[in-house]
């Protein structure tokens, strides 16, 4: 029996929103819509979804990106299809680089949106059967590389003295780049635990970055590797 697959769509446009949703229906997708980041954010603390198509320039207070940021936290699993207009194409690229497993420039055909949905979700898939058969011991960036076995970091063969938690938010951010991570996914890397509030994640978080830094970066109050995006998150760079 074939597994039925649960597609997102968000736009705030409702015309695109019947067509994206027309054009999956018609190929066998349970699809649900949402006309704003909010209502989607909504939606994403207890649903998850095989396949989203998300606009990246949606109106109000949350965009694409920061729904995007969502369902890498929360739905890590989810295929993720960007919709963006020609205007924004530099966008869109950057958003792939962010986690994206393809984007559609407006206006689409509907062969393009199918097979943009069936490339991600294929996408996807393989990247969780690499993950499932290959466990990464050793994460090498740069000058820097953790051994997640020995629990050992080091920076140009030198030794960093790093605590247990400090090394793990190290190898995270390392294993992610150039993806910007949001505090609540960090700190259930570093302690293990669920937060729902992302005003005491930032705070958590902040101090093991802190220290961090002390020992990473060669002036820690002007760090070039470990970076804050402001209002987003961290990002590890080379």
């Amino acid at each position: 029996m074939t597994k039925l697959i649960r597609a997102l769509v968000v736009d705030d446009e409702e015309r695109i929103r019947y067509f994206l949703e027309e054009t999956l229906r018609r190929v066998g997708y349970a699809v649900v819509t949402a006309s704003s980041g909010e209502e989607t954010l909504d939606l994403l603390r207890d649903t998850p979804f095989d396949v989203a198509v998300v606009d990246l320039n949606l109106g109000g207070h949350v965009d694409g990106l920061r729904v995007l940021e969502a369902i890498r936290w929360r739905w890590p699993g989810t295929a993720v299809v960007i919709l963006t207009a020609h205007g924004s194409l530099e966008s869109a690229l950057a958003a792939i680089r962010e986690g994206v497993d393809a984007y559609l420039l407006k206006p689409s055909k509907p062969a393009e949106v199918r097979q943009a949905v069936q490339e991600a979700l294929e996408r996807r898939k393989n990247l969780r059967g690499q993950a499932e058969g290959a466990e990464v011991r050793e994460i090498r960036r740069g000058e820097f590389s953790v051994d997640l076995e020995q629990y050992l970091a080091t920076r140009d063969g030198q030794p960093l003295d790093l605590t247990p938690q400090e090394l793990k938010l190290l190898a995270h951010l390392m294993q992610n780049a150039p993806r910007v991570v949001p505090p609540l996914e960090l700190v259930q890397v570093v302690q293990e635990c669920e937060l729902e509030d992302p005003y005491e994640a930032r705070q958590i978080i902040k101090w093991y970055v802190h220290r961090l830094r002390r020992q990473v970066e060669l002036d820690p109050s002007n760090p070039r590797h470990i970076l804050n995006v402001r209002g987003v998150g961290y990002r590890f760079k080379e």
